[in-house]
């Protein structure tokens, strides 16, 4: 049993953006009752924006904490009036995942650490370094809250590593999750280990996954629904029907079909 069963955007408007993208023009009693569904398309498909959408509506946490007044959330704000969704159960607590908050989240860590640094140099060798280490600590509310939140400095992990301790960190508890794009940062067989993350995640809580990828390791999922958003329909599709599956699959069948005019160069 799932928590949301359905996603509607209930507008015919077909312009200017963000009505003109196909996963809001089609998005019409979408089915999202199973506990993982994926979102596939090609960039500029509008699956981040559907998820932006929910995820505003929802007001989930996200990297940055719960705030939803950032730009890149005004196309979201836009549609909120329009979204219906259709609930089986009462509507948990979750986390929303954006690939592009990672890298923001950590270049602004490492932003507010130098002007720190900075802050206090006129101290050093005049105030002993213990209290100096002190004060910076308590000035810096992103090291307390990454500590807080993700168990320790991120800077600790590799860039894939820690992509998966945010989330191994965050996933924890019974709810809805929203994650847009995971696989970014992921090699092969880190995007291996998500799969075993999630599934022994849904093996011991009532939990519920849409995920928006890339990835046909990801769709691959034993039993989840993926939904293939194009410029004609959004439905949903097999994994071996999906444009992502056959291009992947035909291209390492033979790579030299697809490159060997390189070769002539």
């Amino acid at each position: 049993m799932s928590y949301l069963s359905s996603i509607h955007i209930a507008t015919n408007r077909t312009h200017p953006f963000p009505y003109d993208i196909p996963a809001i023009k089609y998005a019409k009693n979408i089915d999202v009752s199973n506990p993982i569904t994926f979102l596939v398309g090609e960039n500029g498909s509008g699956k981040s924006t559907l998820l932006e959408t929910l995820a505003c509506r929802l007001q989930l946490p996200h990297m940055d904490g719960a705030d939803y007044n950032k730009p890149s959330f005004d196309a979201a704000k836009r549609l909120l009036p329009y979204l219906e969704l259709t609930w089986t159960i009462d509507r948990p607590t979750g986390f929303f995942f954006r690939a592009e908050d990672f890298g923001d989240y950590l270049n602004s860590v490492n932003r507010t650490d130098a002007q720190i640094q900075n802050k206090f140099s006129d101290l050093e060798g005049k105030v002993p370094d213990h209290i100096i280490s002190q004060m910076k600590e308590n000035a810096n509310y992103q090291l307390r809250y990454m500590r807080k939140n993700y168990g320790q400095e991120l800077d600790a992990f590799s860039h894939g590593e820690a992509y998966l301790h945010i989330m191994e960190q965050m996933i924890k508890s019974p709810g809805i999750y929203l994650l847009d794009e995971p696989e970014a940062a992921l090699s092969p067989s880190k995007q291996l280990s998500f799969i075993y993350f999630l599934h022994n995640h849904l093996q011991n809580h009532l939990s519920q996954f849409i995920i928006a990828t890339h990835s046909p390791m990801l769709m691959a999922y034993p039993g989840a629904t993926i939904y293939e958003i194009t410029n004609e329909a959004m439905q949903a599709t097999p994994l071996e029907n999906t444009d992502h599956y056959s291009v992947t699959k035909s291209f390492l069948n033979d790579p030299n079909a697809f490159l060997r005019h390189f070769n002539a160069e």
